[in-house]
């Protein structure tokens, strides 16, 4: 996935803006940003501060870390099944 060029507490500091009352079209022409993006940041980050933004962060890397972990086992897992399952 492409790592964004704003960091969430960027990110934080523009919803904030647009919080204010910042018109949105002006928000996003001054920031280099769509519509689109203002809204996918919304519906992730907002309400956010940006203590609970980095602990959400480092959440989401916990949690995919995790998963690497549980798909290399069940791998080994189904390895090991195949290879006791044979008949020699």
């Amino acid at each position: 996935m492409r790592k964004s060029r704003f960091t969430d507490e960027q990110m934080i500091a523009i919803l904030q803006e647009r919080a204010a009352g910042a018109k949105v079209g002006e928000l996003c022409r001054r920031h280099g940003i769509t519509e689109t993006t203002l809204g996918r940041w919304q519906r992730k980050y907002g309400g956010l501060q940006v203590t609970e933004a980095k602990r959400l962060k480092q959440l989401e890397d916990e949690n995919r870390q995790l998963k690497r972990i549980i798909a290399d086992q069940a791998l080994n897992l189904q390895v090991v099944k195949d290879l006791l399952g044979k008949k020699w």
